[in-house]
């Protein structure tokens, strides 16, 4: 689990994994089998942040401030800058002397990958010959292009169970039951406090409970699913399933992801990129290489090397929010021989990726990052072993459509600029499936081809949505209290009003270094520790 490049292949694993995977739709995922994306989640100790691709990044600055905006007092940036420098080891010797925005005493290691291609540089120079600045996207301003800051110390993945569970593994106040499912928070409906928690450990049926409170952190999936078979979420929806309710609240709505599209990969004519096939040919020296010393190219996460913010409504503003990411990946995703079982796609995407399996590429993913679509969680049954339904709605608003074809358009431009050139970069025009009667590069076109190769990022979040307590779409409050019930909270990705502009991991880590905060408060404890 600690070997970066080949990170997707933990999907793969049942014992780890917990292959969530959405509604068939004819809108979306139409590329994979049955029309269903693969929805991965983390069913190990450190959750998805085990499964990740250890990318690190914040968001910007704007996206807490309009959390605050909503009426969550004590979220704007100025608020939760301090928890992100507060969890965090900042390795990169650059960045080591910015004590405004970095921290270096943190439990979370923060680093560049120790191996880089020659691509990745020739896209950072791509960036700077369309007029984009390079910078810290965890600094002041995002808008630009940077190399990948990871999760990652010495080589390796730190997960937030490294990172934080595995130090203080030896407290005595510390318990943890493994291979324990989860079936419902135990509510005094007399008193709307919740009171403990039910779970199946071995087939036995075991009750714990709580003399102070809960708190719950199944993430955006689970967390949802585990309140509304406690009887807290859309009454409507519960009585159909016969749970009775304790607290109607809009649980499982507002569900929000970044969605890419996975269909732009240029081809090289030289060995600069990562490729699979090398990788696992015995005659080179890459696992030695890793296993010995701890370098070489299974250092790098997935191959992602590098990214870009932009705003693509707004191509020469540097500063305030981008709408698009582009995620450089110094390899092919068309030709990886594991990606098309990870993503589940169907036959005929499989002809067209087993093309360029013995080629040399590149890819850049473009990434939404202010869906306007929202989509949902229900549940199939009054059973926590039946998984729920996942309702994304990727591109149901127009916007979103076009905002995607803007990235597109981007990332276009960037294989276009004399930096990449220089590796004789050519764009694979396949024409996928379905898309046939469109012309190339028409807007029709794209529109077909991202509904076709639709990508998850893996951001789940908004689904237990934090607001005041007078706002109808709210199910816990800035405090994170679930709204009506007593003595039970959430904190995962689950609460976020509204996706940030970026990779979701480090934001929930900031969640969770707020959250121990705001209960020793709540509490009467101090916060100097």
């Amino acid at each position: 689990m600690d070997i970066p490049l080949i990170v997707h292949m933990l999907q793969l694993s049942n014992d780890i994994n917990w292959k969530y995977q959405t509604k068939s739709s004819n809108k979306y995922c139409l590329g994979m089998k049955g029309n269903r994306c693969n929805w991965p989640r983390g069913k190990v100790m450190g959750g998805s942040s085990v499964l990740n691709y250890m990318i690190a990044t914040r968001g910007g600055a704007e996206d807490y401030d309009r959390w605050a905006k909503m009426g969550n007092e004590g979220w704007a940036y100025k608020d939760v800058l301090k928890y992100f420098k507060k969890l965090e080891t900042i390795d990169i010797p650059e960045l080591q002397s910015d004590n405004i925005y970095h921290g270096t005493k943190g439990p979370l290691h923060i680093s560049y990958p120790l191996f880089r291609t020659p691509l990745a540089k020739a896209f950072l120079d791509a960036g700077k010959e369309l007029g984009y600045p390079l910078l810290d996207y965890n600094g002041k301003n995002i808008i630009g292009f940077s190399y990948l800051q990871t999760t990652m110390v010495n080589g390796t993945r730190m997960s937030s169970n490294r990172a934080y569970l595995h130090p203080a593994r030896n407290r005595r106040n510390l318990h943890v039951t493994r291979e324990s499912m989860v079936k419902k928070v135990l509510i005094n409906r007399h008193t709307n406090r919740a009171i403990g928690v039910e779970f199946i450990k071995h087939r036995q049926i075991i009750r714990v409970f709580a003399s102070k409170e809960i708190i719950l952190c199944a993430g955006a999936i689970g967390s949802p699913q585990i309140l509304m078979l406690s009887g807290i979420g859309p009454t409507k929806h519960l009585n159909e399933l016969g749970i009775d309710v304790v607290r109607d609240l809009p649980v499982g709505e507002n569900l929000m992801d970044h969605v890419a599209f996975g269909g732009l990969t240029w081809t090289v004519d030289d060995p600069v990129s990562i490729r699979i096939a090398d990788i696992i040919n015995p005659t080179y020296p890459y696992m030695k290489d890793f296993l010995m010393t701890k370098s070489g190219p299974i250092t790098v996460p997935g191959a992602c090397e590098a990214l870009a913010f932009i705003d693509t409504k707004h191509s020469t503003k540097l500063d305030g929010l981008p709408d698009m990411e582009l995620l450089f990946i110094g390899g092919g995703l068309k030709g990886d021989m594991i990606l098309p079982i990870v993503m589940g796609l169907n036959n005929a995407m499989h002809q067209i990726w087993n093309k360029y399996i013995t080629t040399y590429g590149w890819t850049i993913l473009p990434m939404l990052l202010k869906p306007e679509s929202r989509g949902r969680i229900r549940l199939l049954a009054n059973d926590i072993n039946v998984k729920p339904e996942i309702i994304p709605n990727y591109f149901d608003n127009p916007n979103d459509v076009k905002t995607m074809i803007n990235g597109i358009k981007a990332a276009i431009s960037v294989g276009r600029t004399k930096a990449m050139k220089l590796f004789g970069s050519r764009l694979t025009n396949d024409t996928y499936p379905g898309c046939e009667n469109y012309e190339y590069d028409s807007y029709d076109y794209w529109e077909c081809a991202m509904r076709t190769v639709s990508l998850t990022i893996y951001h789940f979040t908004g689904t237990c949505k934090m607001g005041p307590k007078e706002d109808p779409t709210a199910v816990v409050d800035p405090r994170l209290k679930v709204i009506g019930i007593q003595g039970l909270r959430v904190a995962d990705g689950s609460i976020m009003p509204e996706i940030i502009s970026g990779h979701t991991n480090i934001p929930i880590f900031m969640i969770a270094e707020k959250l121990a905060d705001m209960v020793k408060e709540d509490w009467g404890y101090s916060n100097e520790s």
